[in-house]
């Protein structure tokens, strides 16, 4: 199994579990997440509680609760929304943190296309939810999710350069 951190400060961030697109030259990755059902497992053991003295409820509150697989899974942290200046400043700073991490080849692509990357997620600014890692670190990247039209399940967004493969 592969699991993706975050290079600046080694947050689980995504697995192989969960496959990507790569859009805007590798810089961004899209993932798409799901809705899930957790807890409230209704297990019939054959048991008949009326002629066992049960009740209808026996004090267990069993409550189902819908979570989006990916922020479950690696305990991303929502964020509140970001303004366009507030979001322009948290991107100048991740692009300063994060280049001298990247190498050669990486190092290019990044500068060359995070520009258009950036000038995506500026167009889908009101429609972002914000995540960070577990970690909840101020240096480390976003985690971006957003609904396409006419979608239930949201889709998220990472910076390709910005996460590290761990084979686990």
């Amino acid at each position: 199994m592969l699991v993706y951190q975050d290079l600046l400060t080694g947050d689980e961030l995504l697995s192989d579990s969960f496959p990507y697109r790569e859009i805007h030259n590798g810089v961004l990755w899209e993932v798409d997440g799901k809705w899930v059902v957790q807890g409230a497992v209704d297990v019939d053991i054959g048991a008949n509680p009326s002629a066992e003295g049960g009740g209808e409820d026996e004090g267990v509150d069993d409550q189902a609760v819908k979570v989006v697989d990916i922020v479950d899974t690696f305990r991303l942290q929502e964020q509140p929304p970001y303004d366009k200046k507030q979001f322009v400043t948290w991107v100048k700073r991740y692009i300063k943190l994060l280049t001298p991490k990247l190498e050669g080849e990486s190092q290019e692509v990044f500068k060359k296309n995070i520009e258009a990357a950036t000038k995506f997620l500026l167009g889908k600014l009101s429609d972002l939810q914000f995540f960070v890692g577990e970690s909840m670190h101020d240096d480390g990247g976003l985690v971006f999710a957003y609904y396409k039209e006419g979608a239930t399940d949201p889709t998220f967004i990472y910076f390709g350069h910005g996460l590290k493969e761990v084979k686990c």
